[in-house]
């Protein structure tokens, strides 16, 4: 596990200079430090594509991203590269190169070691041997990362427990991971399909930070990318803000919520209790700094669905101010509801492990 980064996607064959400059530059400015560039689709001349990507190239490593680059077996022939030397790659001043098809282990491997230090990014969405095939042959493990594809093509990204399966062949090594989310806006993509670029399918049209904090909370993945170009600045700002590092749930409050209730949700560092349970996620440390503060009974007589925010109110004895979100529906007059969790994170639900870390936004 490593810091986490948020990074953009950028076609410089199917997009504007100007428009991309400016779209890296907005991107700078909400904290985002990484490119995923394609090369799948190169037209023109070796001469013509260097000069295009390098431009773009330029303007990225100026701005302190980490550019690496998308290429498949195919690109390596047409612009006359061989694998066994990378520098074409490393004058253009990328980080890294993402083999969107594999080779046969030994390559990966072998290129590992490239002399430019170069980033050999493999192609994580595949369930199969490919990675303890190239790390049995000595990889430079390293220099060895990993990145999800994304799919273009609604219906087609990957099913959330195949996701799964992929990232442990990677997490067991500590490779460091990358997977893709879809902006809401954007419309361009490598192909002339574009209904999203996610990796899962199940985020593809959930708010944007939704889908981020969806990956980063599965702790399999270390870079969040934005699939498809170009995201709004609402969308970057949204990514920007959030906390890549533990659950950050936005809640709306209920109207007769008091200002005691809100410090409870808002002000401490929240953490599961080790002793869970099935009913609710317990963040008791509020009862012992607020054991002393009145809290009166509100909102305590509905049932209870799962995603409300509860509070312990003055008929709760020592459970008084004790902070629960719901799992299972129930009803308990001893304690408050004093808000809900946004219906499309309450997948986000499902991470809240014994000891986990959360916290609130209104």
């Amino acid at each position: 596990m490593t810091m986490r980064q948020l990074g953009l996607s950028i076609y410089p064959d199917h997009s504007d200079f100007e428009a991309d400059k400016k779209y890296l530059q907005l991107g700078h400015k909400y904290g985002f430090t990484r490119i995923f560039m394609s090369m799948l689709e190169v037209t023109g001349t070796v001469e013509e594509t260097t000069a295009k990507y390098q431009k773009i190239i330029d303007v990225a490593n100026g701005l302190g991203y980490q550019v690496i680059i998308d290429v498949a077996p195919r690109i390596f022939s047409q612009l006359g590269i061989s694998y066994n030397d990378l520098k074409f790659f490393a004058d253009l001043g990328v980080a890294g190169i993402r083999l969107d098809q594999g080779f046969d282990g030994n390559t990966e491997a072998m290129i590992s070691y490239n002399p430019y230090g170069l980033i050999i990014e493999l192609n994580m969405s595949n369930n199969v041997d490919y990675l303890n095939n190239i790390i049995s042959f000595q990889a430079n493990e390293p220099f060895i990362y990993g990145c999800h594809n994304f799919y273009p093509q609604v219906g087609t990204g990957l099913p959330y427990d195949f996701f799964m399966e992929c990232n442990e062949r990677f997490r067991k090594f500590g490779i460091h991971t990358a997977a893709f989310v879809a902006s809401q806006v954007g419309e361009i993509g490598p192909w002339n399909v574009n209904d999203g670029l996610p990796t899962l399918e199940m985020d593809r049209r959930l708010p944007i930070e939704v889908q981020a904090k969806h990956l980063f909370a599965t702790n399999m993945i270390d870079d969040v990318i934005i699939g498809n170009a170009y995201a709004s600045e609402e969308e970057l700002k949204a990514l920007g803000k959030m906390n890549r590092y533990q659950v950050q749930f936005n809640i709306d409050f209920v109207s007769k919520v008091s200002d005691i209730e809100k410090t409870i949700v808002l002000e401490p560092q929240h953490f599961r209790r080790g002793d869970m349970n099935e009913l609710v996620i317990r963040s008791t440390m509020p009862r012992v700094t607020y054991k002393d503060v009145p809290n009166t009974p509100h909102d305590n007589t509905e049932t209870f669905e799962r995603g409300d925010v509860l509070v312990g109110n003055d008929d709760f004895g020592i459970y008084k101010n004790e902070l629960q979100i719901v799992l299972e529906p129930h009803q308990e007059s001893r304690k408050n509801k004093v808000g809900r969790i946004k219906p499309e994170e309450l997948v986000l639900l499902d991470f809240i492990k014994p000891w986990s870390k959360f916290n609130f936004k209104a």
